[in-house]
């Protein structure tokens, strides 16, 4: 049975995610990915890196991974709490063999997950995963003695994270007054310190975990509090991270929310300025909104979709030597900077946008206009049958229909047993009605 999913492994933490699981997946990751990676120069043993957010049931699950990997025969350096893309960026750094990192994103607090890491901090293949679950619980020589893994703590964490990201940046945010609101999560700590060390006034909300309270009411999830908190405080503008600050979404001075396409579409512009935009193309998912492609199209930027998901658009990204990619929830990938999405860093230099164009961020979002989108969740259905003759059919009138001005998408989901209807046209209501008549043909079709 496949115990990975989309995004590593992740589950009711003590339900379907236990320590017993933990240990094991500790142990079975060390002995795939040293066994493809060989060991890093100048070391005895392997080195793992191993990170988590803020959940309660972290402490015990990172304690669990810990032991498997140690008793792999492999050193550990304990990051303590410190985002996804922190994690990845020390396993790069600190030429690690292997990155754990114990987080459940933006769920809410009683699940958790574990994602692991190859060298260079990159996410595995199912390839691997594959090769990991078929490892676990399986005989193997155990190392003993002096064979057995170091576990240390590592000190600098979140003041080396903090400097990375200042690092990337050309000019200094000061001036700026910015409302972050960190999600109770993996940022509370090291994403005020970021954005103060950049030079900008920092009013941080969303910082104060407890260990229970990560995503509660707060974070790119729920966006009213800092909607709220920055018209209150006249900020330029505020960022919302998820739980381990792989994304982020924005808020303008307004208080109007700033998504991911827009995002991408300030910082492809951005970068096609500076000469930083490769072959002048953004890979982002089919689920971004026409707006976005019409107005980089317009601009002279090509942009290529994936197939739903932040490690479709990466191995684009990949392939094609892209230095941008993302998705519409605010997953942002800038690759000269990162390995994976990172809302931290994709805020700053948005906000460094803002400074070198001196616009403001409603401004600068303005550039592209988003249609209308519809999204219709369709249950009860057989959703490996998306391809039903008359179904098909009934989607090709619709388009037709809509025409240049908007589009049709009709997908399975690939976490849930339903079937996805999103519709863009030039207003909502038109978008509305598509949707649901398209709806109503897969209940028809797809009946189980």
């Amino acid at each position: 049975m496949r115990i990975f999913g989309t995004d590593g492994v992740r589950g009711l933490a003590n339900g379907q995610l236990t320590g017993e699981l933990a240990l094991g997946l500790g142990v079975a990751a060390a002995r795939v990915l040293v066994e493809h990676g060989g060991l890093g120069s100048g070391r005895k043993r392997p080195l793992a890196v191993v990170g988590r957010d803020t959940r309660i049931s972290g402490q015990f699950l990172e304690h669990a991974v810990v032991a498997g990997l140690a008793s792999a025969g492999v050193d550990v350096l304990r990051l303590r709490v410190l985002p996804t893309p922190g994690v990845a960026y020390f396993t790069d750094a600190l030429g690690a063999d292997v990155g754990v990192v114990i987080s459940a994103s933006h769920n809410p607090m009683p699940d958790n997950g574990i994602k692991f890491l190859a060298r260079g901090g990159v996410k595995l293949d199912d390839a691997l995963e594959r090769e990991i679950e078929d490892h676990l619980y399986q005989e193997w020589e155990r190392p003993t003695g002096a064979e057995v893994g170091r576990v240390t703590p590592y000190g600098p964490t979140v003041a080396e994270y903090a400097a990375h990201l200042l690092a990337t940046l050309d000019k200094p945010l000061a001036g700026l007054r910015v409302v972050l609101d960190c999600a109770n999560g993996a940022a509370s700590e090291v994403g005020p310190q970021a954005f103060a060390d950049a030079g900008a006034e920092v009013i941080a909300i969303g910082a104060e975990p407890d260990g229970l309270n990560i995503n509660d009411g707060c974070g790119s999830t729920h966006l009213e509090p800092l909607r709220r908190a920055v018209v209150e405080h006249g900020a330029a503008a505020g960022f919302a991270v998820d739980g381990d600050a792989d994304r982020c979404l924005a808020v303008d001075h307004t208080g109007a929310v700033v998504d991911g396409d827009q995002i991408m579409a300030i910082l492809a512009l951005a970068m096609q300025e500076t000469g930083d935009l490769v072959d002048n193309t953004l890979v982002a998912t089919v689920m971004s909104n026409l707006g976005l492609v019409q107005a980089l199209t317009a601009a002279g930027v090509t942009v290529r979709q994936t197939a739903v998901g932040d490690r479709y658009v990466l191995e684009a990204m990949r392939a094609g030597g892209y230095t941008l990619g993302g998705e519409q929830s605010g997953h942002v990938i800038m690759r000269a900077h990162a390995t994976t999405g990172d809302g931290l860093l994709t805020a700053l230099h948005v906000m460094q946008r803002m400074v070198v164009t001196g616009s403001s961020l409603r401004d600068l979002a303005g550039v592209m206009t988003r249609l209308p989108q519809v999204l219709v969740n369709v249950p009860g259905v057989d959703k490996d049958r998306c391809d039903d003759a008359e179904l098909l059919a009934a989607v090709e009138v619709a388009e037709a229909g809509l025409g240049d001005t908007g589009r049709v998408l009709l997908r399975p989901s690939g976490t849930e047993p339903l079937v996805r209807v999103m519709v863009e046209a030039p207003t909502a209501e038109q978008a509305q009605s598509v949707a649901d008549g398209l709806a109503d043909v897969v209940r028809a079709r797809l009946a189980l």
